[in-house]
């Protein structure tokens, strides 16, 4: 009962106040249903509440029951760390011998553990599955899986970065050609999709026809599968280069919009009994980090990590460009009407979301280079990282 209490104690009563449990928070779109949190900041930016080292990686950050929950790579081994989320503590760690896999960049985990109830999944990059029980710092496997040794489902080139999804009785994974099910309870696998390479999308849930299904990346193409049994009920052909359909897919009504990067580009269709292309072109090649929905507009980063990256205002029903911001590659997310923004250089930046332009009212340099990761907005605190495994806390509640 008392961790339940801790997300509303650490926000002021006018703050709408919101754990955020899984990749993309609560409602799987890259926005936190947060208000009246500070938009105007010092030179120096918000207050650093406090700062940890969780090792080499791009996993972001979930916050659930006052805990903080990330991966990280060091010494040879992939490590889940559980941190006090007010102050950054370290209250356990569980960790598993695993490649770098620094493959033309410098590696590590990519996927987001998920929180549900008392259970902390993660998938690991080469094929781990594992459900996790934590009680007064003692971690307890519930259940584990190899997917590449067991049920030999072939290796993505960069590993898995999916992150599980927790639908009903079921953990749904990016692996195969459209994805696999497992029991949540058990770790049985309950079904498999064909042989394929996967994609490194996290799995999306939409309902169609009054079932619900999920959207799973693979390397070819982004397809819609029942959740019963894996059964398909429409597939977009979507190559990108070197197989890197990285961004989740973004879902509004009948309408369903995918981005990738390598000037690959983007689109959106018309969901029906098969798809039809409403629209499509290049601006808003997403290599990395899905873009985000406010009203009739995407925000996002339009280009490739390591290129002349540009943050971007584009038009949901006709694509077109409304403006775009010179930042260099980065991740965003969004909450109360406005994005937070972070560069690959390590600045912050808000800024209201309207396809006027974009006008920050408070920017900082928060951390050095390689921030890949999209910031989180957990109960009024905002966490950040670099693939360095530099993360910071930054104190955004009012009246702090």
């Amino acid at each position: 009962m008392i961790r339940k209490l801790i997300p509303l104690m650490l926000a002021p009563l006018w703050l709408a106040a919101e754990d955020w449990p899984q990749f993309r928070g609560p409602h799987h779109d890259g926005i936190s249903r947060e208000k009246n949190w500070l938009t105007n900041w010092p030179e120096e930016g918000p207050k650093r509440l406090w700062e940890a080292q969780v090792g080499i990686g791009f996993s972001s950050v979930v916050v659930a029951d006052g805990r903080v929950y990330t991966l990280g790579h060091t010494k040879g081994k992939d490590v889940l760390h559980c941190l006090d989320a007010g102050t950054g503590r370290a209250l356990w760690k569980h960790e598993w011998a695993s490649d770098l896999g620094a493959k033309f960049y410098i590696g590590g985990p990519g996927s987001t553990p998920t929180v549900h109830e008392d259970r902390i999944y993660v998938a690991g990059k080469w094929g781990e599955v594992l459900c996790l029980a934590a009680k007064d710092g003692q971690v307890d496997v519930v259940w584990k899986r190899h997917l590449a040794k067991e049920e030999k489902v072939r290796v993505p080139t960069w590993g898995f970065n999916g992150s599980p999804l927790v639908l009903g009785d079921r953990l749904l994974l990016n692996a195969g050609a459209a994805g696999v099910a497992l029991d949540l309870k058990t770790g049985k696998t309950l079904w498999k999709s064909a042989d394929g390479e996967a994609g490194y999308a996290t799995p999306l849930p939409v309902p169609l026809g009054g079932q619900p299904h999920v959207i799973v990346s693979s390397g070819r193409a982004y397809a819609a599968v029942r959740v019963a049994d894996g059964r398909e009920a429409w597939s977009l052909r979507w190559f990108t280069r070197y197989g890197v359909n990285a961004a989740d897919a973004i879902v509004d009504g009948d309408q369903v919009f995918v981005g990738s990067g390598y000037r690959k580009g983007c689109g959106l269709y018309k969901i029906g009994a098969e798809l039809t292309e409403v629209w499509k072109n290049k601006n808003l090649s997403t290599q990395m980090n899905a873009a985000v929905k406010l009203g009739d507009y995407l925000y996002g980063f339009d280009g490739d990590s390591g290129g002349p990256g540009k943050l971007r205002c584009v038009s949901w029903k006709t694509g077109e460009v409304a403006w775009e911001h010179a930042t260099g590659f980065g991740a965003l997310t969004a909450a109360d009407g406005r994005l937070l923004v972070l560069t690959g250089a390590g600045a912050l930046m808000t800024a209201p979301a309207t396809p006027k332009g974009f006008t920050p009212t408070g920017r900082a340099r928060v951390l050095d280079k390689d921030c890949w990761t999209a910031p989180v907005l957990a109960n009024g605190l905002l966490y950040c990282r670099n693939s360095k495994g530099h993360l910071v806390c930054l104190d955004l509640r009012r009246g702090q």
